[in-house]
């Protein structure tokens, strides 16, 4: 297992000049492959309605906004989900507001449909998505309970959840002092609760949004702690704030590009001797993007030749030919995954429903 300090971490987090060609030397004496992978999905926000109101977000909507989505019905996701299986996408991700059923206006359409809570019509989505199509669903919205966990882990191959920071002090920040779901203990204890059920897990850091240097060292080595305690993390996103337009943090600073070499740096070097992925998510670097294959970067993440990515709607995918261009320009090899990855596909992860489907797809 790598051997990093919280010092070593602010030693590369602080980098410059010599000291980085160094690091970019490490990294690539590490790499075992030139693979880099990305997953076909489509993205389908099942709900815009959340309790938490963070100052970088323009996926949340307002209940009386007449373009918002309050629950989206099984007709109009199968519907989608069918016309991505066209596209030959393979991972359906669904993204919903936290804890939007405690607002009047999503109970009363869950009720309308038939169901008391969130998670029971959730569910039911993921396993219409296994009986009625060959994608396979990936759940990311936002804290669960041990037991919400439990029942999802059923119906779905892989979730997600974003740390996107160790700190309690950014919930005094307008990135998160109005959102108590980004409380990082519920979120590390999430992301916890996940490693003990065997879930298969995608999670990162967030950058640009008031967090210290230290802070990033210290939400890195949270990640790996839980790696190395569970070996459920598949992947670790490094993630950049990026302004839009009409959002409370719309003239806050983005980070630099050099702060994000350094972080992708930091966070392939923290795990070069463990099979965890590092991703950087390429529409919202599209001009750049390639520099992180150099740090250290293997994956894309998932890109959707279908839908949009609602949680940055200003930041449209790369189309997967080009994504392909810059891959290889970059000296590397593109190729497609699954949204679960190759090493927890087998029974002591996933069941044997989940399996059946996933050897369909191979």
């Amino acid at each position: 297992m790598s051997n990093l300090t919280k010092e070593d971490i602010l030693t590369i987090l602080t980098a410059t000049e010599a000291d980085i060609a160094k690091y970019l030397l490490e990294v690539a004496q590490y790499r075992e492959n030139n693979l880099i992978t990305y997953s076909k999905n489509i993205f389908i926000p099942l709900t815009e309605i959340c309790r938490n109101d963070c100052g970088y977000c323009n996926f949340k909507k307002n209940p009386d906004d007449p373009k918002a989505i309050i629950l989206k019905t099984k007709k109009e996701i199968l519907s989608e989900l069918k016309e991505a299986e066209k596209q030959g996408c393979k991972e359906a991700l669904f993204t919903f507001g936290e804890d939007a059923d405690e607002e009047e206006i999503v109970q009363l359409r869950l009720k309308e449909f038939g169901y008391e809570k969130m998670i029971d019509y959730v569910v039911d989505i993921c396993q219409m998505t296994l009986d009625e199509t060959s994608l396979l669903p990936h759940t990311n919205g936002g804290n669960f309970s041990y037991d919400d966990l439990k029942r999802l882990k059923e119906v779905n191959v892989s979730m997600g959840l974003m740390l996107e920071n160790s700190s309690s002090r950014l919930m005094e920040l307008p990135a998160h002092n109005k959102s108590p779901g980004k409380n990082p203990k519920l979120r590390l204890e999430t992301i916890s609760n996940a490693g003990k059920l065997k879930i298969p897990y995608t999670t990162g850091i967030l950058i640009g949004i008031g967090e210290t240097k230290e802070e990033i060292a210290e939400s890195l080595i949270a990640i790996k702690d839980l790696y190395d305690t569970y070996g459920h993390i598949q992947e670790v996103i490094i993630q950049n704030f990026t302004p839009i337009p009409g959002i409370e943090m719309e003239n806050w600073p983005k980070p630099s590009f050099l702060d994000m070499i350094r972080t992708v740096l930091a966070g392939a070097l923290l795990f070069k001797d463990s099979d965890v992925s590092i991703q950087v998510p390429p529409n919202l670097n599209r001009d750049t993007a390639q520099i992180f294959l150099l740090c250290g970067a293997d994956d894309w993440g998932g890109v959707s030749p279908i839908s949009p990515d609602f949680v940055n709607i200003t930041s449209p995918w790369p189309e997967i030919d080009e994504l392909e261009d810059l891959t290889i320009d970059a000296g590397f090899e593109l190729t497609e995954r699954l949204c679960v990855y190759d090493k927890y596909i087998n029974g002591e992860w996933l069941n044997d429903h989940l399996l059946e489907k996933i050897s369909k797809l191979s």
